[in-house]
């Protein structure tokens, strides 16, 4: 079982880090829902911690739908990560009626490549999961943080379940919002799902850091209900 952290700081890497996460999503931005974060923090970063970090490529806050101006700012952003040597990125675009943009996000993965590319919970704004599903496969990308279209993954499981039978081990299914140490179990029996994604942040964080004890607990949650 894997445990991704969507980190907003260097302090939640850390902690990371020190808790036996698996994987970082860095972003900027929490307000926003994430946005790219800066050079620095990337490459400080990647050169402070051991474990995979994927900087999300979003140039704003707001919809996907992004013009021409915008792409051109992902492009670099994603060849400056590519440069550092991050191992992947997460990024997620639609259409005007909230589809996929396949072209475009192919585009990202070619620009991308070797880097991988997780599509981010853009596939939650969709009108047809398993339609989006099938599109995000089509582009290349190799996971789907989601929450089964809905608020949380707990509401979205049903739909995870689904999604995780379809994607078989074409493309890797992510739970994501709302996930922590005394939801986990129930998820994993739920859903079939072997990544989870959390930002860990509790009524008692601080600057939009994680929790260390809530990271602490759904990696060994994760670690005793996979072994």
């Amino acid at each position: 079982m894997i445990l991704e952290l969507c980190a907003f700081n260097i302090q939640s890497c850390f902690i990371a880090q020190k808790t036996g996460a698996d994987r970082i999503e860095l972003c900027a931005n929490p307000l926003q829902g994430g946005t790219t974060p800066s050079y620095g923090l990337v490459e400080y970063a990647l050169h402070e911690i051991s474990i995979p970090i994927y900087p999300m490529i979003r140039p704003r806050g707001g919809d996907f739908i992004f013009d021409a101006d915008e792409i051109a700012i992902m492009k670099k952003d994603i060849l400056v990560f590519k440069q550092l040597g991050c191992p992947g990125i997460a990024t997620g675009v639609q259409l005007p009626d909230k589809r996929i943009n396949t072209g475009l996000l192919k585009r990202l993965v070619e620009w991308a490549y070797p880097m991988k590319v997780n599509c981010h919970k853009v596939f939650d704004d969709v009108p047809d999961a398993f339609h989006a599903l099938e599109d995000v496969i089509d582009s290349g990308c190799c996971r789907v943080l989601t929450s089964g279209l809905s608020k949380t993954a707990t509401e979205g499981a049903a739909l995870l379940s689904q999604l995780v039978s379809n994607a078989g081990d074409r493309i890797i299914i992510m739970p994501g919002g709302g996930i922590r140490p005394s939801n986990i179990a129930q998820l994993i029996k739920k859903t079939g799902a072997a990544e989870y994604h959390s930002s860990a942040l509790v009524a008692k964080s601080i600057n939009q850091t994680a929790d260390e004890e809530e990271v602490k607990m759904l990696v060994a949650n994760l670690k005793h209900l996979s072994s």
